[in-house]
């Protein structure tokens, strides 16, 4: 009479164990070639905080279709041209008279 042996080749898990389950990979999807891609482009920070925000604004365009970029742009360019005008417009007191003298406007 012959017994099988114990080993590997006959040992069958018990329910307490756990078998790994061999599942197919999940197949990576193709990317929609209609779907926004980010363009890559590089933004350096300037130092000036409004600059900077209104840059960091432009990354926007990133996920968005083509006809949603000009409002970006549009947005982006006038906090743009605010930030410059208000760097125009004078710092301090008026001053007076309105008009301010020029150095050679006073010589004998």
């Amino acid at each position: 009479m012959s017994y099988p042996m114990p080993g590997p080749a006959s040992e069958v898990p018990s329910d307490d164990e756990q078998v790994p389950s061999v599942e197919p990979a999940p197949q990576a999807q193709a990317p929609d070639a209609d779907a926004p891609r980010p363009l890559g482009v590089p933004r350096a920070a300037t130092g000036h905080a409004e600059v900077d925000a209104q840059l960091e604004r432009l990354a926007d365009v990133d996920h968005l279709a083509t006809d949603g970029h000009l409002e970006v742009y549009e947005d982006v360019h006038a906090g743009l041209r605010d930030t410059l005008t208000a760097l125009d417009t004078r710092q301090g007191p008026p001053v007076p008279g309105g008009v301010p003298a020029r150095p050679y406007d006073h010589r004998s």
